[in-house]
């Protein structure tokens, strides 16, 4: 069962020009964290190319070496944030383990990742509302989330643990709403930050909607 958001399929390595050798490499990626650094603390609207190489400790011509521009760079570091969003190292659970300790696990590690890159989806939100490229890629990310999460409540329902009555992919855009909104509240609005009872209240949910036992002594 995967609770964890997705993203656009394409990777980082898409975004910009590309460096042909290992010091270039590692340029672009300074570039890239620069970036992160300049968009989080000054906002989209206000970051300058300027502050991102001055942060890199690089030349303007470096950057236009591997960019475009402030959107692209933009684009990168989104990209940059994509591996950790996607697969946030959700802590080992067994296959046989009861359903609901496998869904409190994927969302206790999909609300510990979005809490550390929550400037970066309030950008994200922001940035969606003013270009459309970057409400398409909002949008993919979205589509990711609800399919994969889909294929899980199927997986579920063939084996039997959840109700067969539930459309999965009505279903998991229902809950996959809910979750990216709950975390979205409490991390970048700061309403409701108290993790555990958000972490409980969340999987409860998810349980009860699949008609799923949910092993509450779990997060004691």
């Amino acid at each position: 069962m995967s609770i964890i958001e997705g993203e656009v399929d394409k990777t980082e390595d898409e975004v910009g020009r590309q460096p042909v050798t290992r010091r270039g490499a590692r340029t672009r990626q300074a570039l890239v964290a620069a970036a992160r650094v300049v968009f989080e603390r000054d906002g989209y609207l206000n970051a300058r190319l300027t502050d991102i190489t001055v942060e890199a400790k690089c030349s303007t011509g470096t950057f236009y070496t591997y960019f475009t521009g402030k959107e692209e760079i933009f684009a990168a570091v989104m990209e940059a944030a994509k591996n950790e969003m996607l697969h946030p190292g959700t802590p080992h659970v067994s296959d046989d383990e009861e359903p609901g300790v496998i869904i409190e696990a994927s969302n206790r590690a999909y609300l510990e990742s979005y809490r550390r890159n929550a400037k970066l989806m309030q950008l994200l939100e922001q940035v969606a509302n003013i270009d459309p490229d970057f409400r398409a890629m909002r949008q993919a990310r979205g589509r990711t989330f609800v399919e994969r999460n889909a294929k899980g409540i199927e997986d579920l329902q063939r084996r039997g643990l959840a109700d067969p009555a539930l459309d999965p992919m009505m279903t998991s855009r229902a809950l996959s709403g809910m979750i990216s909104r709950l975390a979205f509240n409490a991390f970048v609005l700061h309403e409701g930050e108290d993790f555990d009872e958000l972490l409980r209240t969340a999987t409860r949910v998810w349980c009860n909607a699949l008609r799923i036992d949910y092993p509450v002594d779990r997060t004691s």
